[in-house]
């Protein structure tokens, strides 16, 4: 029975603490934008032509 003295307050702080973390990230702006992430998986492949280095890692060098 004792153990519920510490078990209660403590849980009370966990939710606390997850509502805290909840409303921060809300706030932050965490999930403004869910869709995009998903799509970006798709659009891994720079145009072709494209001159940037920054594009991708460069190919697979050829076995000698």
């Amino acid at each position: 029975m004792e153990i519920l003295y510490v078990m209660i307050p403590l849980g009370l702080v966990l939710v606390a603490f997850g509502l805290w973390a909840f409303f921060w990230a809300t706030g932050d702006g965490q999930f403004d934008d869910l869709d995009s992430p998903g799509w970006s998986v798709l659009d891994d492949d720079p145009p072709p032509g494209s001159t940037r280095e920054d594009a991708g890692p460069p190919p697979p060098e050829q076995p000698k």
